[in-house]
């Protein structure tokens, strides 16, 4: 797929899933913009990685659940560049913990993050891409908003369970120019699995078919694939990249 001179953002990208898709872009042809929160070197560091396949790369720091960073990121690459034309909401977080000791707050950052951001972020962008009559959004889900559902994580599953509701309302609301669409990825080898048990990783390993976690680089096969004109005829869907979760 050839995505030259296409502007890609990806929030989230300075590490994981945003990280290899970013790059991925990259290769393609892609002008790329890498969006991070707090971690400022390793977003710095993927921004050299990108400029070193020739195509042009911005770093911008903003917390996507604040709509003042968000219109402001937004701004700064129209008047960089002219146009936005693909746009991946990556940035998420999770905060586990035993359903006893969940907090409102923790309930609050991860919607915030997770499903506020993603709104704020493809409305800005959105109306650009009206504009010209061309865009693709696509949303980076879990397997978790649908069915492997966990009571530790109840506030991340909550919020990618809303996050493919607002997908299929945003394709809506931006038809028929723009495509808006969702990945829901079951387990990933990243490196926030590092600190779980070996057995428990071998139990959720065993539930899959293909018996491995997806690399993120085979999410990000999937997340171009719907941002190319491959895709053109797909709307409002969302994607299952899991391997073949059997349940129970």
């Amino acid at each position: 797929m050839n995505f030259k001179d296409k502007v890609v953002l990806v929030t989230g990208s300075s590490r994981g899933i945003g990280r290899s898709i970013a790059v991925k872009f990259a290769k393609a042809g892609a002008n790329v913009i890498v969006n991070y929160k707090t971690n400022a070197k390793e977003a710095e560091a993927i921004t050299e990685i990108i400029s070193s396949y020739g195509t042009k790369c911005m770093c911008i720091q903003a917390d996507v659940s604040k709509e003042i960073e968000v219109r402001h990121m937004i701004e700064t690459i129209i008047a960089e560049y002219g146009r936005i034309d693909i746009v991946v909401n990556n940035a998420g977080i999770a905060i586990d913990s035993e359903f006893d000791d969940k907090r409102v707050r923790d309930f609050q950052d991860t919607l915030d993050t997770n499903l506020i951001g993603v709104f704020l972020v493809s409305k800005y962008a959105g109306n650009y891409m009206l504009k010209q009559e061309y865009g693709k959004i696509v949303n980076i889900s879990s397997t978790n908003g649908i069915d492997t559902t966990y009571p530790y994580s109840i506030d991340y599953d909550a919020s990618k369970a809303g996050l493919i509701n607002l997908t299929r309302n945003l394709a809506i609301q931006f038809a028929p120019n723009i495509n808006v669409n969702a990945v829901a990825p079951g387990w990933i080898d990243t490196e926030m699995n590092a600190d779980l048990s070996k057995n428990y990783l071998k139990e959720e390993k065993d539930k899959i078919l293909l018996k491995r976690f997806a690399e993120p680089e085979e999410i990000a096969d999937v997340v171009l694939f719907l941002s190319s004109d491959k895709s053109r005829y797909i709307d409002g869907e969302v994607i299952r990249v899991d391997g073949g979760i059997k349940f129970a």
